[in-house]
C-alpha cells in the first residue's frame, strides 16, 4: 500500500477547481493500492473533524464558527486566523500522522499556506519525496507585491526549491516555476472534466421546469458564466457587453461573493438588470444542467491558471468566449489568431465589453463555424481532458517516479 498525505487550505464542501481535481483525481486510484490522507481547515464547526471521503481520508484542523462564509472579505476572524496558522498547524498534525502512518509521499496543492507546510514537513523530513502542485494563474509580479511574501519571499522560494516534482496545469504556470527559480522536473498535467456526465442529456421535463424557472422564453440566447462574484473576476465586463447585444440575448450568472450587490447595481446603471440572472452558488454536480440550458459560456478572466469550467463547457457542448490569459491558450485556439489549427473557442480582448460582444454575435450570426468549434471542442474534452486519462498521468509521471525514489 502506497501512502500519500495531501496538504490542502480548503476541501469539500467548499470546492474549486484544485478541491475538485484532488476529488476527481483519488476517487480513479486503487484503493487497493494507494491511501490517501488529506489535511485541511475545517472552518465550519458542523462539519466533522475526521472524515472518509471517496479515496480521501480527511483531518480538518483550525478554529471554526457555526456555517461560515469563507470568502477572504466576508470570513469571521477566527477563521482567518485559522488560515494565518496553517503553515505551522498542518505541519505539526502532519508530523503526528507521520509517526503512525509513514507516508511515502506528500502533495501539497498549491504553493500558499498549503505548501507551507509541506515545505516545514520536508525540512523535518528529507527522505519523503514532496510533490508541489500549481493551479493559481496570478502572476509573478502580484505574487511577490502581496504584502507578507515581501517579507517571506526567500522562504516562498523554498516551497518551491524544495519539490522533488512540480505539477502544474499549464505551460504559464511551468513558466511561472521556472521564473521562481525551480530548476527540478516539471510535469504539466491538466485539469480535466467528467466527458459522460457533462456530454450527456437531461430528462427533457427536467430542462423544461429549468428554462420556465429561469425565464427562458423561445427565441432567447443565454451567456452563461460561473465565477466568483468579486470585481477582478471580469463579470461586470459581460454585463457591460448586453448592451451591444440584442435584446434577447441575456446572462445567467452562477456563483457567489462580496461583490454581487455591485454587480446588481452595474447591471441596473446599464440598464440590463432585467437581462441578468443572478442564481447565486449551485454545486458542481448541477453544473452540467446549466450548461445545458445556456447557448455561449462565457468567462473573461483576467487571470487563469487553466479553468475548469471551458474544458467543462467544451464536453456540455456549447461554444467559449475566454480571454487569451494564463493557461488558456494550452486547449482554446480561435480562427482567426491561429488559422493553421482547428478551431475550438473564440477569444476577446481582457476588460473589453465590446469584444465580448462581437464575440457572441460572431457565434450568434455563423452557425457553421458555431457546429465546427462544438464539434472540435467536445472531441478535444473527451480525448486529452477526460479525468480517467487525467488519473493515470498523475500515476505514471508523478506518483509512480517519486514511489521508486523513495524506495
Amino acid at each position: 500500500m502506497k501512502k500519500v498525505l495531501i496538504f490542502s487550505l480548503t476541501y469539500i464542501p467548499y470546492v474549486g477547481g484544485a478541491e475538485l481535481a484532488i476529488k476527481e483525481i483519488t476517487d480513479r486510484f486503487d484503493p487497493s493500492e494507494y491511501s490517501f490522507d488529506m489535511i485541511t481547515l475545517r472552518f465550519d464547526s458542523n462539519l466533522p473533524k475526521v472524515e472518509r471521503m471517496g479515496n480521501v481520508t480527511v483531518h480538518r484542523i483550525g478554529f471554526t464558527s457555526n456555517s461560515p462564509r469563507i470568502s477572504e472579505h466576508l470570513m469571521p476572524l477566527q477563521c482567518k486566523i485559522a488560515k494565518l496558522l496553517f503553515p505551522i498547524t498542518s505541519s505539526l498534525k502532519a508530523l503526528s500522522l507521520h509517526q503512525k502512518n509513514k507516508y511515502d509521499s506528500i502533495w501539497s496543492m498549491m504553493a500558499n499556506q498549503a505548501g507551507f507546510g509541506a515545505l516545514f514537513f520536508k525540512l523535518t523530513h528529507p527522505d519523503v519525496p514532496y510533490c508541489l502542485e500549481l493551479q493559481d494563474g496570478t502572476p509573478l509580479a502580484r505574487i511577490k507585491s502581496r504584502s507578507l511574501l515581501r517579507f517571506l519571499w526567500p522562504l516562498y522560494r523554498r516551497i518551491y526549491q524544495k519539490a522533488d516534482v512540480i505539477k502544474t496545469i499549464s505551460g504559464f504556470l511551468k513558466d511561472l516555476a521556472r521564473d521562481i527559480g525551480y530548476a527540478g522536473r516539471i510535469e504539466v498535467i491538466p485539469n480535466g472534466v467528467d466527458s459522460s456526465r457533462f456530454a450527456s442529456d437531461p430528462p427533457e421535463d427536467d430542462m423544461l421546469e429549468m428554462k420556465e424557472r429561469l425565464g427562458k422564453k423561445m427565441g432567447d440566447v443565454f451567456l452563461f458564466t460561473a465565477s466568483r462574484l468579486v470585481l477582478s473576476r471580469g463579470v461586470e465586463d459581460i454585463i457591460y457587453a448586453l448592451a451591444h447585444l440584442p435584446e434577447n440575448v441575456k446572462l445567467l450568472i452562477a456563483g457567489d461573493g462580496e461583490d454581487r450587490e455591485k454587480l446588481e447595481a452595474i447591471a441596473e446603471k446599464s440598464r440590463v438588470r432585467e437581462r441578468v440572472v443572478f442564481v447565486g452558488h449551485i454545486g458542481h454536480e448541477k453544473l452540467p444542467q446549466y450548461f445545458k440550458v445556456s447557448d455561449i459560456f462565457v468567462r473573461p478572466s483576467l487571470i487563469e491558471g487553466m479553468g475548469s469550467a471551458f474544458v467543462e463547457a467544451f464536453a456540455a457542448g456549447i461554444p467559449v468566449v475566454a480571454t487569451p490569459v494564463g493557461g488558456i491558450p494550452d486547449f482554446l485556439s480561435d480562427p482567426d489568431r491561429s488559422p493553421d489549427d482547428e478551431p475550438t473557442g473564440l477569444f476577446c480582448n481582457v476588460r473589453d465589453p465590446e469584444s465580448i460582444a462581437r464575440a457572441v454575435k460572431k457565434y450568434m450570426e455563423n452557425p457553421a463555424l458555431t457546429a465546427r468549434i462544438i464539434k472540435n471542442a467536445k472531441a478535444l474534452a473527451a480525448e486529452k481532458y477526460d479525468w480517467k486519462l487525467i488519473a493515470e498521468q498523475m500515476e505514471k509521471r508523478i506518483f509512480e517516479p517519486l514511489l521508486m525514489k523513495r524506495g
